[in-house]
């Protein structure tokens, strides 16, 4: 009996001791902030599809020195745009570190594409060009009807490529007319950002590469966009008109 209250006191005694020690360690990790060091990653964050669908929207918005951030930070668009920029700004939330003119866009493209691949809590994607403008609501409906889906949507006027320097690649493909496109996280996740062309190719016609490589072009959902909703160079409507390229970018 005197052997065994020994034992169950050396074990009460180790327990008080970790005890301490651990109390110890929470105390001077909370104040010092070491916990900060580790930044525990964040979970995919969710949204309610039809009383918030616009939260899990992104709009790509390739801009360059002429583009009218005023206009369009008093639009709808506001809350949601991804300014693509050169270089480092106030707007701009997606840097491609290089200098990009007109014969370059497709390198720009493919740099908003790898970032899309870590817009974890975006459902959907619009890449929107600065001379054009697209209707909320039109949008919203879109992301209702697909918001879901299983299988890579991919909404524009799609135009047939053909490339017969890259019969790999480019050639035989579908792309999106690069005033708009409109698609799903499905469709970013199969993208091919890492493929490979020949020669300065049309930026739009890029993208659709990487669709048609990566996702398979029968694995993907095309759909004709409604262009009663979407406006490219003049927005009129009753008694407005806006002349949406007043200064011509190329």
């Amino acid at each position: 009996m005197a052997y065994l209250s020994s034992k169950r006191l050396r074990i009460q005694l180790a327990l008080l001791i970790v005890g301490l020690i651990g109390t110890s360690a929470v105390l001077m990790f909370t104040e010092h902030n070491y916990w900060a060091i580790y930044k525990w990653p964040s979970p995919q964050q969710k949204y309610d599809s039809h009383t918030q669908p616009l939260e899990g929207l992104a709009v790509i918005f390739p801009v360059n020195n002429n583009t009218d951030m005023q206009f369009y930070r008093n639009t709808w668009l506001r809350e949601y745009l991804y300014p693509v920029c050169d270089w480092p700004g106030p707007d701009c939330k997606i840097v491609c570190n290089r200098a990009s003119t007109y014969k370059s866009l497709d390198k720009k493209t493919i740099c908003f594409s790898r970032e899309m691949k870590k817009m974890l809590d975006k459902e959907f994607f619009i890449k929107l060009d600065d001379d054009a403008f697209v209707d909320q609501d039109y949008v919203i409906q879109m992301m209702r009807k697909y918001h879901g889906a299983k299988k890579p949507v991919y909404i524009s006027d799609h135009i047939w490529n053909r490339d017969r320097a890259n019969p790999d690649t480019l050639n035989n493909v579908k792309y999106g007319n690069g005033k708009f496109y409109m698609f799903n996280r499905q469709l970013v996740k199969c993208l091919n950002v890492d493929m490979k062309y020949r020669y300065r190719r049309s930026e739009d016609a890029v993208f659709g590469g990487m669709v048609s490589t990566g996702c398979g072009r029968d694995h993907v959902k095309y759909i004709q966009e409604d262009d009663n909703y979407i406006w490219h160079k003049k927005y009129s409507s009753k008694n407005k008109s806006i002349d949406l390229a007043y200064i011509k970018n190329h």
